[in-house]
């Protein structure tokens, strides 16, 4: 059974956080208090707390036709769900990746798309046809 994971950054913008996670992406809040919250990331805990303190770097790596925002967190989602998400985002974040299928034709084939927080975090939704495919190597990594 998969446990959630649990994540706590810094920001320097709690009430656009909390507004960019609840209202635009609908994560529930879950406790606060005024220097920090907790967000339900689709069944995950992540948390920001107000410290002033600095994001983190931004770095880019290729991956497939795409560069990919280094460090980046997400979920994978069900392939509706992200349909889902995606439609609803459509003009309302700036997309670094636009949503699109990477790895075509491989076990590997997902939908992925990224774009970031108001913290500058930058966050990925996948999906894939078929969870089993999510840790299945490439054909040259067997």
């Amino acid at each position: 059974m998969i446990r959630p994971f649990h994540l706590a950054l810094p920001t320097t913008d709690l009430n656009a956080t909390k507004g960019f996670y609840t209202e635009l992406l609908q994560c529930k809040l879950g406790r606060s208090d005024d220097s920090w919250i907790d967000i339900d990331f689709f069944g995950h805990q992540l948390v920001f707390h107000d410290c002033g303190g600095q994001a983190l770097p931004n770095y880019y790596n290729p991956v497939d036709k795409h560069q990919v925002p280094i460090p980046h967190f997400g979920v994978v989602l069900l392939p509706e769900t992200f349909k889902e998400l995606a439609e609803r985002l459509h003009h309302k974040v700036a997309f670094v990746v636009e949503p699109s299928v990477r790895f075509e034709g491989t076990a590997g084939e997902q939908h992925t798309m990224f774009f970031k927080d108001p913290n500058g975090y930058a966050l990925e939704f996948k999906s894939f046809a078929d969870d089993k495919f999510i840790f299945e190597p490439f054909e040259d990594q067997k």
